[in-house]
């Protein structure tokens, strides 16, 4: 019953394409047609064949796109032409096109490639090399640096300028190029094939030129994810997400990661580094000091080529803070990342006027006047900077690679000793025992050592992630995160005991005495962002994202940190796990118990009831052999058609089921197979895409529903849940105030059905008769006002008596990870622990008093696992979760953001038994 949202549109993009190569050259498309297999050997050549030549155009030409399938086959064309690349295929797509990367450098060293490639390796990982074995390691290899383009596919200019780029490091013939093409190896990657497919197409679909635009493309530009697929590095969810981290961590290990975006400020051509604070604590300062190098070349480029408009720092808001992005995910691994935001658009548009901008500052040293901007002129600094970046790594080739290798060795050292990050927290503490000082001769120099430096806040030595916990298949799915991104984790082979405590065999162990330390650290340990305010007392300044994002808290992982060196018989994971095969326990004949905990429960609940086979929740505790279960434990009655889906199960997702020999007394929860309508709307949902990308992995089905539908009424015919994500709901209900849509006939006849918005008017009474007939409707997040709008008992905390929230001065929460209080033994809390982490961006808690309250909530005292917090108070005691009765229906409120890009998979447990839940418990049902 799912039906992926964007099947329509790659239908849509290869009916574009006839009008895409309309403008493509005969000797083009000849080229194409049968383009060099990725293997080939080319012969030396410097006659190319030129952009001009294969699609009947400049790059960068006014109202012209080139596609990725165009781009595809030049590839081909070029890899059998030239004896400086070779092209090499890294994985598929969300949709399945091949993902390419172009390896490019002198024929002398791709002759060599293997070798320099285990040098980058060895030097990167750092483990085993003595300092004078890395610095003639580094004299002996090349440096390598990683050019992308397309991350963000409405972002034109860096896709088209990777397609110039690769042609002139093909063709160039200067001594400057010449001696970077025999000290770097450059690689070359398009980063989101499906969206550049879609983006250009859509945008030529229209012969007149004058109408060309991509505003109006009618799905996220990633199959699920959209712009969020540059917040996935960490956690690796997305399948060209794990492509490219394979290359930087696993494969090529490149000291300069460049990642093209746009768009640039107002009044400016293109923000490059260096970035503002905050400065993030846990990666090594050499990154930061080298960042600023390179950032500091790059400028120097554009102003030395009379190229105005270059700004950094205070120019824009993008900080270093968060993990998850592509440049920043590279400072946890000791590489450089780089980031652009360039202005520029095939349809010419303008550098606006911006006063302040005018004035010349160590931010934005060369202003630039106001004009009318082609799309060539992007591609042409794209060019600039990307010679001044390679230039940097030429001239510091040595440097380059023993630096990664030095951080790689401070980290392995920091590993194997005493240490401590210094956070705001312990500069807070230290504050508070030294009281007030004089500026000029501060505080007791021995509070450093007792203060700073005190035994218990010493870094971990490593985590121990215990083989016995309740949800072994997600700490795995975990540590899965973490392997995509190079960190190094281990087995036990044995029992083995640490600080007094036994871990049984099957546990896993991560160390922080290895290069990415710095990375282990960021996904175990608290963020302790500071208090950035923008003055004084004053309201706080944005951050760029996040401010609190632990993977460990937000996934549920059960772990433990060693504050001091140990021993464990382990051997290295090779690579991402399945979940250890859970066991069968006792020989009963009548049926099957399993935990209500691990998640992957779930998906052998919809195995079951896709196959017709019954499934229960077991209301209380429930013996099962020496076992006692917590509520919720899934009763499974014998049948053959349900034992090989018992068994697989066990094998493959490492759930543990209990044979018995007679059915469990008590009361129970009949399932059904439920019929889940996820929300989406014209254009594209990032958080439902994500929620789109859990369902499919737990195998819910769904469909989705656009606002037309929702309109029309009678939705208890076609649905049972109706799901909205995290930003479906606006403040402001009425058409007028959301987001403009294109007119139908704009668009193709398939996506007109997808127009239209949720209305207080039209949409909110159909939802509120479908609840009152039997429905579910599941909020997440901020959709909680919908609930509010259909008349439910929810009652806002943070909304004063005015209808006004609290001013940032007094609460500000912009993505922190918050504690809750868990009344598991509720069906909407089943398979809970009894404290749990959940992600809070921007949302909020509940007063409730009837029946539904008390599920989660948040504590009296308000903590802050991680992130930055101001007035968290203000949730004391409140809920974070309802459950309303609603007519014969429900509406369950999931306040906290249960999905978070994929990331939150403990609070998941709660949108997927309400998916369950509401339909099992509907009055019609009990009747």
């Amino acid at each position: 019953m799912s039906r992926p949202a964007l099947a329509p549109a790659r239908r849509l993009a290869a009916g574009l394409a006839v009008l895409a190569l309309s403008s493509t050259s005969v000797l083009a498309l000849e080229a194409a047609a049968s383009p060099a297999p990725v293997a080939a050997t080319a012969a030396p050549a410097r006659t190319l064949t030129t952009p001009l030549e294969a699609f009947g155009h400049e790059v960068g030409a006014d109202y012209h796109l080139i596609t990725y399938t165009q781009f595809e086959r030049y590839l081909h064309t070029l890899a059998g032409q030239s004896d400086r690349m070779k092209l090499m295929e890294i994985g598929k797509s969300s949709e399945g096109r091949t993902q390419y990367l172009s390896v490019v450098s002198s024929p002398q060293n791709l002759a060599n490639i293997d070798r320099y490639q285990e040098i980058a390796r060895r030097l990167a990982k750092a483990e085993g090399v003595s300092e004078d074995e890395a610095r003639a390691l580094a004299a002996e290899g090349k440096a390598v640096v990683w050019i992308d383009g397309g991350l963000h596919s409405t972002e034109t200019v860096p896709p088209q300028a990777l397609i110039a780029a690769l042609y002139e490091w093909l063709t160039a013939e200067d001594a400057e190029a010449k001696r970077i093409l025999d000290d770097v190896v450059i690689l070359f990657a398009p980063m989101n094939p499906d969206g550049w497919e879609l983006v250009s197409t859509w945008y030529m679909r229209n012969a007149d030129p004058l109408k060309r635009e991509y505003d109006s493309i009618p799905v996220l530009y990633q199959k699920y994810v959209g712009h969020d697929n540059n917040r996935d590095y960490y956690l690796s969810a997305m399948t060209e997400t794990t492509n490219v981290n394979r290359q930087f961590f696993r494969e090529w290990f490149p000291q300069i990661i460049y990642n093209h975006h746009q768009t640039a400020p107002a009044g400016t051509v293109v923000f490059m580094p260096p970035f503002r604070d905050p400065f993030n604590y846990n990666y090594d300062p050499l990154v930061m000091s080298t960042l600023s190098e390179v950032g500091a070349a790059m400028h120097s480029r554009l102003i030395e080529e009379g190229k105005p408009g270059s700004t950094m720092r205070s120019g824009a808001n993008y900080s270093t803070w968060n993990n998850g992005m592509e440049r920043s995910v590279t400072y946890f691994h000791n590489a450089v990342g780089l980031l652009t935001e360039i202005t520029g658009h095939p349809t010419p548009s303008q550098i606006r006027l911006i006063p302040d901008n005018q004035l010349p500052r160590n931010d934005l040293p060369m202003p630039i006047a106001p004009q009318t901007w082609r799309f060539a002129q992007s591609i042409e600094y794209s060019q600039s900077i990307n010679r001044a970046v390679l230039n940097y790594a030429s001239r510091n080739k040595d440097r380059v690679l023993f630096n990664i290798w030095r951080m790689g060795q401070n980290a392995i050292d920091k590993g194997n000793a005493d240490t401590w990050r210094v956070t705001p927290a312990s500069v807070e503490a230290l504050q508070a025992v030294a009281g007030p000082s004089d500026a000029r001769q501060g505080a007791d120099p021995a509070l450093y050592e007792s203060v700073l430096r005190d035994p218990a806040r010493r870094d971990p030595r490593g985590y121990v992630i215990p083989a016995d916990q309740a949800d072994l298949p997600t700490a795995v799915a975990f540590l899965n995160s973490l392997i995509k991104t190079g960190v190094d984790v281990d087995r036990a082979t044995q029992a083995f005991t640490v600080g007094g405590k036994t871990y049984p065999a099957g546990s896993y162990v991560v160390k922080t005495a290895q290069a990415y330390r710095p990375h282990v650290l960021d996904m175990f340990e608290p963020q302790d962002h500071p208090h950035d305010l923008q003055y004084p007392g004053g309201p706080p300044k944005l951050p760029y994202d996040a401010t609190g994002y632990t993977l460990a808290m937000q996934m549920g992982v059960q772990f433990d940190r060693i504050l001091d060196g140990f021993e464990a018989p382990t051997e290295r994971v090779a690579d991402v796990m399945a979940p250890p095969p859970g066991r069968i326990e006792g020989s009963g004949r009548a049926g099957w118990l399993i935990d209500h905990a691990p998640v992957n429960g779930y998906i052998l609940t919809n195995r079951l009831l896709a196959a017709g086979l019954p499934v229960y929740w077991q209301e209380g505790e429930t013996r099962a052999g020496r076992a006692t279960l917590p509520p919720g434990a899934l009763w499974i009655p014998a049948d053959d058609k349900a034992r090989p889906i018992v068994e697989a199960a066990v094998r493959d997702l490492g759930l543990n089921a209990h044979a018995v020999a007679r059915a469990p007394g008590g009361e129970q929860i009949a399932l059904k197979p439920v019929r889940i309508g996820l929300v989406d709307r014209y254009g594209g949902s990032m958080a439902s895409g994500w929620t789109r990308w859990m369902l499919e992995q737990f195998e819910y089905p769904f469909e989705v529903v656009y606002p037309q539908r929702l309109d029309a009424g009678d939705l208890n015919k076609d649905f049972d849940v109706l799901v909205f994500a995290s930003d479906m709901i606006p403040a402001d209900l009425s058409a007028a105030a959301q987001r403009p849509q294109p007119t139908p006939e704009s668009i193709p006849a398939e996506y007109r059905g997808w127009l239209g918005h949720i209305t207080a008017e039209t949409t909110v009474p159909q939802l509120d008769a479908f609840a009152r007939a039997g429905g579910s409707v599941v909020t997440i997040g901020s959709a909680h006002r919908l609930a509010a709008a259909m008349g439910a008992p929810v009652q806002d905390v943070l909304t004063g008596a005015d209808g006004k929230l609290p001013a940032s001065t007094d609460f500000f929460i912009p993505g922190a990870v918050l504690k809750t209080e868990v009344d598991n033994s509720r069906p909407l809390t089943f398979g809970a622990p009894r404290q749990m982490n959940v992600f809070f961006n921007r949302n909020t808690g509940f007063r409730h008093a009837g029946e539904g309250a008390g599920l989660v909530r948040y504590p009296q005292q308000v903590a802050v696992s991680s992130g930055w917090a101001i007035g968290p108070e203000r949730l004391s005691g409140a809920d974070a979760v309802l459950d309303l009765e609603h007519g014969q229906g429900r509406v369950i409120v999931l306040g906290p953001d249960v999905v978070n890009r994929a990331q939150a998979r403990a609070s998941s447990r709660l949108l997927f038994n309400a998916l369950f839940y509401g339909p099992a418990v509907t009055k019609e049902a009990r009747r």
